[in-house]
C-alpha cells in the first residue's frame, strides 16, 4: 500500500497533480491555505497504487508518495 502526503502549505492549488492521478483521487480541499489557495488533498487514501505521477507533475515539490517495500517490516 502506498501513502501520499501533501504539504498543505505550500500548494498553489494548480490541479495539475489532479490531471495526471489515474485513481482520480486527488482534489482541491474545500479550506483555504495561508497562501489564499485551495490545497490539494487525497481522498481514498487505500485506492493509491504508489505511482507517483502526481509528485512528478507538482511544480512545487508539494507532495511525496511513501511505498512499501515487500518483505520488509
Amino acid at each position: 500500500m502506498a501513502r501520499v502526503t501533501f504539504r498543505e502549505e505550500r500548494c498553489k492549488g494548480c490541479e495539475l497533480c489532479i490531471a495526471v492521478c489515474p485513481e482520480n483521487i486527488i482534489i482541491l480541499a474545500d479550506h483555504i491555505n495561508a497562501m489564499g489557495f485551495h490545497p490539494a488533498t487525497v481522498v481514498e487514501q487505500e485506492k493509491c497504487k504508489g505511482c507517483a505521477m502526481c509528485a512528478r507533475m507538482c511544480p512545487d515539490l508539494v507532495i511525496e508518495v511513501e511505498r512499501e517495500v515487500a518483505g520488509c517490516e
